[in-house]
């Protein structure tokens, strides 16, 4: 692997392990325990779409333990909860928002929809009283499927929306790219179904809110930034002055994305806690996160690319239907639009045009998902370039070649507004095919064959954008017994922020990691912070630690020469403090945090990296199956991975990302389905329905990188955090259909490949011949 100055690369163990292993982490659900706080419970919709009325109010409230009840009349004055990403909708229509109410108000959307906000001592009394309450329905006819949801008699989530199109929004040069299809030597089409995926972290979500001495309230919460979410509730639906909200995040159970937003409960907490003068806690159970968090993916595209008699690219043109649920969520418009600036992928191609349009149906709203978007735009293009090479009769890594950006192109400007920096797309290929033994498949898809078994080999070759942004401040000081402590408003979820950071700083400082203390979640800590998305913590984040430690260090040195009498030049830090070059004389770091010259001026630094364009990781995955055409069981046999991520700040933490990507990538490849019926019930609303890969269904990975330094960012870095999950599925997709094609002439499925589909697949195959 690559490795950076200072030390960089090499393996640590995680700081974070010994109190997380030993069960001394600190959850929402353990902060809630220690405050004694009331329980709060969340009566939901179990309808997709009614009318509704709520009585029987008066006899709740009186029941014993109750404390509080809320309803939408109550919530009135609160904003509706905010869309953050605005964007420049082109087409037949602009983009639409409607009013999203914290506590639904006579018609509700989707299942799962809150109506009411009850407290009580126990939880078992705030659910009972939600069960007591009295609701009257009035069932309208709902539409759940996005391919129907468009139809002419489809029933309307909006009457003031006809069509359910919440935006259509175009990219690209639209006559450029038709021209170019008209002098086409080869047209492929493809039609891709992105299935609808749920987060599934492990901690589920939940909120404590106490009310400080000085009448604050305080909302203790699990998330990806705790800055983004007081300013949205504060700012948004609250309509308090930001001082006048605090938010802590503690340890927290995974992310992916979907706890960077702001939800119901968190204003609502926040409104119950300042009404009753006392501390209440929710803690969302596993049903109510199947049926109310935003769920991911969902898309429905029909892609075609235009290629001439050689095999190169000459044009790509997409349309893609992407499901915004019932309401736009915080960045749901966002996640399809944005990702569809990565259509064109590692591939030179000149003309490109995507229109895509956001569809309102009555489910839960969907918003960003690990990747948000750019898996989406990597599965088509990958899944499309396969397709392509079967079509005209090129191996696909030869097809590939022929058409990847060459490395002297960079900086290459997409036909989509993207600035690819740098990458090498055929070296990681081409090593990657060499790792997998890909010129031994044959024999070893024969040897499947007597086994009575179906063996195929699929890769894919990446690019996706990342760790971008806005600036991402740290606080870096020098404590009174020697450490330091940082302070930055990005948040780990599971991630290893505080071992990354920490080796950051302790390379510019020289002091080992355990001396260097991270502190994020509390916005009484950091004055300001923008959280954890898109892979931005180490490159964005951490250049402003490496910035601030860099800082630091020169302000000791300084601090330090002037204590030992000395040219500042001739300092050195060494070992925990500071000394003159080729003496005994020194100073440990307590020393100097003890002189009277100590101060915020001399002992404390902060920086701010602002990006000036996006990092764009980029990388091959190989993938082997072996299908049983009995049973249609899918087994990844092998996994291949060689990344390109400019630079390695500590490889255990970037493998561990990368192995946590493909194990959810591979999830929706074979296994995830999200089902709703006609009348919009969510089928898969719990473990019994809903396959999550297991142990068993991830295959040993081997993963390795081929670096090429990054260009626009100080550290040479490219984002990691979500590569593993866009390579997966057009990966594991690829060799699932190159064994189906090899066997039964099968030349397309859509994900899941689950048993079922691929049986029925082989069935229908042999029907067929």
């Amino acid at each position: 692997m690559t490795s950076m100055k200072f030390g960089h690369g090499q393996p640590y163990t995680r700081l974070e392990d010994p109190a997380l292993l030993t069960g001394a982490g600190h959850f929402v659900a353990d902060a809630a325990a220690k405050a004694n706080a009331a329980f709060a419970y969340v009566v939901r919709s179990p309808y997709a779409h009614a009318r509704f009325e709520i009585s029987g109010r008066e006899a709740v409230e009186a029941m014993p333990g109750v404390r509080l009840v809320l309803t939408g009349d109550d919530v009135a004055d609160c904003g509706s909860l905010p869309v953050a990403a605005v964007i420049a909708i082109v087409g037949e229509a602009r983009l639409w928002k409607p009013d999203h109410p914290i506590l639904a108000k006579e018609v509700v959307r989707h299942v799962g929809e809150p109506l009411a906000f009850i407290v009580a001592d126990t939880a078992d009394a705030a659910r009972d009283a939600g069960e007591a309450l009295e609701i009257s329905w009035d069932p309208l006819p709902a539409i759940a499927d996005l391919d129907q949801a468009t139809t002419a008699d489809a029933p309307q989530v909006w009457p003031q929306r006809p069509g359910n199109v919440a935006f259509t929004s175009e990219i690209g040069d639209e006559a450029a790219t038709n021209a170019a299809f008209a002098e086409a030597a080869h047209v492929v089409r493809l039609r891709l179904v992105n299935n609808r995926v749920i987060t599934n972290y492990m901690e589920t979500r939940g909120v404590l809110a106490e009310v400080e001495e000085s009448g604050r309230v305080r909302l203790t919460l699990g998330s990806q930034g705790s800055h983004l979410l007081r300013n949205a509730v504060a700012d948004k639906i609250l309509k308090w002055p930001r001082e006048d909200l605090r938010v802590v995040t503690p340890d927290v159970g995974g992310g992916f994305g979907t706890k960077m937003f702001p939800f119901p409960e968190y204003p609502l907490a926040a409104l119950a806690a300042r009404r009753l003068n006392a501390p209440l806690a929710w803690i969302g159970d596993r049903s109510e996160h199947f049926q109310a968090d935003t769920q991911g993916r969902d898309n429905i595209t029909e892609a075609e690319l235009a290629l001439d008699a050689d095999g190169r690219f000459l044009a790509l043109r997409v349309e893609t239907s992407a499901n915004m649920g019932a309401y736009l969520a915080y960045y749901g418009p966002f996640v399809p639009v944005g990702g569809a600036r990565m259509l064109p992928g590692v591939y030179d191609i000149k003309a490109v045009f995507a229109r895509i349009r956001g569809i309102y149906t009555h489910t839960v709203p969907v918003d960003a998902y690990r990747g948000a978007g750019r898996p989406e735009a990597a599965y088509v293009i990958e899944r499309l370039v396969d397709a392509a090479a079967r079509q005209i009769g090129l191996p696909p890594e030869e097809l590939r070649r022929r058409n990847f950006i060459a490395p002297s192109a960079m900086p290459y400007a997409t036909a989509t507004g993207r600035l690819y920096d740098s990458g090498e797309f055929d070296g990681h290929m081409t090593r990657a095919l060499e790792r997998a033994d890909h010129a031994g498949f044959a024999a070893r898809a024969e040897a499947s064959k007597a086994r009575g078994l179906l063996r195929g080999f699929g890769f894919a070759t990446y690019i996706e954008a990342c760790g971008g942004g806005l600036p991402e401040p740290a606080f870096l000081r020098l404590d009174k017994d020697g450490a330091f402590t940082l302070r930055i408003g990005s948040q780990s979820s599971g991630q290893g922020h505080k071992t990354a950071y920490a080796h950051l700083a302790a390379a510019h400082l020289k002091v080992p990691l355990d001396r260097v203390r991270v502190l994020q979640g509390d916005t009484d800590d950091t004055a300001e912070g923008h959280g954890t998305g898109g892979s931005r913590s180490i490159p964005v984040g951490g250049a402003a630690v490496a910035g601030a430690a860099r800082r630091l260090a020169q302000k000791l040195r300084e601090l330090g020469a002037d204590a030992l009498e000395a040219d500042p030049g001739d300092i050195e830090l060494v070992d925990g403090g500071v000394e003159v070059a080729g003496t005994d004389r020194r100073l440990d770091f307590s020393a100097l945090a003890a002189l009277p010259e100590a101060n915020e001026g001399t002992i404390a630094a902060q920086d701010a990296f602002a990006p000036p364009e996006a990092t764009y990781p980029n990388g091959t995955h190989a993938c082997e199956v072996e299908i049983d055409p009995l049973t249609g069981e899918v087994r990844v046999v092998s996994y291949t991975v060689v990344d390109d991520f400019g630079a390695v700040v500590t490889p255990t933490l970037l493998e561990g990302q990368v192995q946590g990507g493909i194990a959810q990538g591979l999830g929706q490849a074979l296994l995830e389905r999200t089902v709703f019926d006609s009348e919009g019930q969510l089928l898969t609303a719990s473990f019994m329905d809903y396959a999550l890969p297991r142990a068993q269904d991830i295959p040993p990975i081997h993963f390795e990188t081929r670096n090429v330094p990054c260009t626009t960012n100080p550290l040479g870095v490219k984002g990691a955090g979500e590569a593993g999950t866009i390579g997966a599925c057009p990966a594991v997709m690829n060799a699932v259909v190159d064994a189906l094609h090899r066997a039964c002439g099968i030349a397309h499925l859509d994900m899941p490949a689950t048993p079922l589909a691929v049986r029925e697949a082989i069935a229908a195959a042999q029907t067929t011949q």
